[in-house]
């Protein structure tokens, strides 16, 4: 029997990315507890509990053909409201010690301090004040300026009170602004880079979303027990996205991944945080500022076309197009390297869709974007080991290999739990704007909100261990190509097949593409949860 989750006490963000549930712009605000407002803030928490989005079903195309169609219970918001506290944003509204202490280390020391840790570019501390928005470095010398809440506005592109998803926003937005004040507990800090000091928006740049660096974006985020309602969908959805069983089908993640208060992929539940309601259907969430060099990236990939195209014999333009891909594992589209390893396989694979239905072109785009494996590339000849997609998501790869049988069955992939425990959802949006004539000082990139139930197992571990360490992709100390720290001898090797005559490539002295400028880690209650913080009944007892 399926697992079926509250929905009523879960917030909405961490069951599904709104970007693909037709929310094209956000703001994310941050906000500070003033010391000795307590009861004043717990009062403003209380009104705005009332206003949080949860993950209810509302009518839409994934719910317009459920077989229960009594599951379908709200309405789709104007704008989605969703909040989650920092480590000193629970202290300062006086959730007790003694529940407290039982949250993990690395959320309570957050993620500024953890720096170093995460391997984050040059992590001193004189660096991450001159790169990171003041708004969160403000706190290094002035208490006053701690980072306590996170309040997370996405607009419905077709709002019903409002003319547009802009108007929409701005309408929350100036309700949090009357509902903020010194004397409510509560201030909106300042200090982000962008067009508005006092929060940062983000927006869908294409549809299919985009990234800066011209890339389909959002694909691939696991699908866990109780995420889907309807047996069909999460048939349908789990296909590249849950893991692979010992008979090779896949099967959603467990729960307690990406949601606290269920078992895990090792059958155990996270404890420590009492009461147990406090943190059951809740979870954590890094908050990162990616600031991607756009210019950077594309003019070295440009300085190395013609090596690439003259070692392979191919055109200056399809050379551009496969060093894009090798180093990020996809094609622009969201095409697999698994799926299409050179340009003209790629091009053949558009051409099929093209020559589609209409009404099949999308879910087959979908379907291939996400169901494949790496077993079949021993080698890396196709998809680079050292490539972003096979870092951040191994699928298969490091699993071990079975010798062949006695009755001369192949060797074979056996199932491995390494990988089913370091995924994470990715929610966030690009922000700012880039293009010609926009240089890499100015404000673009992703904003990349993480959700997993472990920070330190999950989301630290990739971007510490995988992301930025290189001997798990037989890669020694070569970084991401992507998202990597590039130091002066940075390089990313591309393999050559074993049974070819080319020889590898190597992208050597590597700029960096992408920085962190800010972030901090975040605890996304329950509704249950959010209700004992806002009336401060929570007794650990």
């Amino acid at each position: 029997m399926a697992k079926e989750l509250d929905l009523a006490d879960i917030q909405g963000n961490i069951l599904q990315a709104y970007g693909r549930q037709g929310f094209p712009i956000a703001r994310c605000v941050l906000l500070h507890v003033h010391e000795g407002r307590a009861q004043q803030a717990r009062e403003f928490i209380d009104s705005l509990r009332r206003k949080v989005t949860t993950a209810e079903l509302w009518p839409s195309s994934r719910t317009q053909n459920l077989f229960d169609r009594s599951k379908v219970t709200a309405s789709k918001p104007d704008v989605a409201i969703n909040i989650a506290f920092t480590f000193r944003g629970l202290l300062a509204l006086g959730v007790p010690v003694n529940s407290l202490r039982g949250m993990p280390d690395e959320f309570q020391e957050g993620m500024l301090k953890r720096a170093p840790i995460l391997r984050d570019l040059h992590s001193s501390q004189q660096h991450i004040q001159d790169l990171w928005d003041p708004v969160w470095v403000a706190e290094l010398n002035n208490p006053h300026k701690q980072v306590h809440i996170l309040i997370t506005l996405n607009a419905n592109a077709t709002p019903k009170d409002h003319p547009s998803a802009q108007a929409a926003l701005e309408a929350s937005y100036q309700w949090l602004v009357c509902s903020c004040g010194e004397e409510r507990g509560v201030t909106i800090l300042s200090g982000h880079r962008g067009p508005n000091p006092h929060y940062q928006d983000m927006a869908v740049l294409a549809d299919p979303v985009k990234e800066h660096f011209g890339f389909t974006d959002g694909i691939g985020d696991p699908v866990f027990e109780g995420q889907y309602s309807d047996p069909e969908i999460m048939s349908r959805e789990v296909i590249g996205q849950g893991k692979l069983s010992a008979d090779q089908n896949w099967v959603p993640l467990a729960t307690g991944e990406f949601l606290l208060g269920y078992a895990d992929e090792a059958q155990e539940t996270a404890g420590g945080i009492l009461p147990t309601e406090f943190s059951r259907n809740g979870t954590f969430m890094a908050y990162r500022k990616l600031h991607q060099n756009v210019n950077a990236f594309h003019q070295y990939v440009d300085s190395k076309a013609s090596a690439y195209a003259n070692i392979h014999a191919i055109s200056l333009e399809e050379a551009k197009e496969t060093l894009r891909a090798k180093m990020v594992g996809r094609w622009s589209d969201g095409i697999p390297l698994m799926r299409a390893a050179t340009f003209a396989e790629w091009q053949a694979e558009r051409a099929k869709i093209d020559a589609m239905p209409t009404e099949k072109k999308a879910a087959y785009l979908d379907l291939i974007q996400r169901d494949f494996s790496y077993s079949a590339d021993p080698d890396g000849s196709r998809c680079p080991f050292s490539s972003h997609l096979r870092r951040s998501n191994p699928r298969d790869m490091l699993d071990p290999t079975v010798a062949p049988g006695t009755a001369g069955q192949p060797a074979t992939k056996a199932t491995s739990v390494l990988n089913n425990r370091r995924r994470i959802l990715r929610r966030g949006l690009p922000y700012g704007h880039s293009g010609p004539g926009i240089s890499d000082q100015e404000e673009h990139g992703v904003l990349m909100l993480v959700v997993c139930a472990s920070l330190f197992r999950q989301f630290e571990f990739v971007q510490q261990q995988w992301l930025q360490y290189g001997l798990d992709f037989q890669s020694g100390n070569d970084t991401c190509p992507i998202v990597g720290n590039h130091a002066n001898d940075s390089k990313f090797l591309i393999e050559a097949s074993s049974s070819s005559e080319q020889p590898p490539f190597i992208c050597d002295r590597m700029p960096q593409f992408v920085e962190v400028h800010g972030g901090a880690y975040f605890f996304v209650p329950s509704l249950t949860a959010l209700r004992l913080i806002a009336q401060g009944l929570i007794d650990p007892t």
